[in-house]
């Protein structure tokens, strides 16, 4: 039952994603509130059943609770993301940031970290690896978020070419926090955190889902070109490496 419980979550979010790009302008926030939470809960439990109650504590006090404070900070302040403000269209807000947000950090922190895991031996590596995966994968995140106007940058240039709406400091105040962040993670989580394991496979099909079903979906349902290429690119600089090394006996 416990080894089932990460891949029924993953299914789940696999099929949210999939109605997302074929749903109506409407149900879409509905979809994405969804989707963040079935990824929230994934990794938490599956870092709470192959890793202890250590290592899913640190998971949440270093992605959720950090990462909302870094968002409140950066709403109040425009560091280290830039002026930006939240729409009314992802639920409650708190300090102007929607809950769902640092949810968000936490799906995806922890697949970064596992796959940084079979990627680097020592702990510098799997930091700087696992950070520059998860701050690659907003090259997707924000500008479909933009362009679902969930949110908007009070002064959005200069710009990566092509993907207008978002400036380049917030792609690089995604990979300062991340580095932060991990770093964290790493010390925080205990020693079975820093062990791959075979139980990882949901985790991996997550981060191979990711970023597969985000070049689609940008180039083919979103109209978002640019940021498919983007994306296909830095993200991918991470992603592929790991599929050439599960390739291999």
């Amino acid at each position: 039952m416990a080894r089932a419980l990460p891949w029924a979550l993953l299914g789940a979010l696999i099929l949210t994603q999939i109605s997302y790009p074929l749903a109506g302008a409407g149900p879409r926030a509905a979809l994405t509130v969804l989707t963040v939470v079935l990824g929230y809960l994934l990794s938490v439990s599956h870092a709470l059943l192959t890793r202890g109650v250590r290592a899913a504590a640190a998971l949440i006090a270093t992605t959720t609770l950090f990462g909302f404070a870094v968002e409140a900070v950066g709403v109040a302040t425009g560091f280290p993301f830039g002026t930006y403000d939240y729409s009314g269209r992802l639920g409650p807000k708190l300090l102007g940031v929607p809950l769902i947000i640092p949810l968000a950090w936490t799906w995806m922190a922890w697949p970064a970290w596992l796959a940084a895991l079979r990627l680097a031996r020592s702990k510098p590596a799997r930091i700087a690896i696992a950070a520059v995966g998860l701050a690659a994968w907003d090259l997707f995140l924000d500008p479909q978020m933009v362009a679902e106007g969930y949110w908007t940058w009070r002064s959005p240039t200069p710009a990566l070419p092509g993907v207008p709406g978002i400036p380049i400091g917030n792609y690089l105040g995604w990979l300062g926090f991340a580095l932060l962040l991990m770093a964290v993670l790493a010390a925080a989580a205990g020693p079975r955190a820093a062990v791959a394991a075979d139980g990882d496979a949901p985790m991996l099909a997550l981060w191979f889902w990711t970023y597969a079903s985000c070049v689609l979906a940008h180039a083919v349902f979103l109209g978002l070109p640019a940021s498919a290429l983007w994306g296909g690119v830095l993200m991918g600089a991470v992603v592929l490496p790991l599929a050439v090394r599960l390739s291999r006996p």
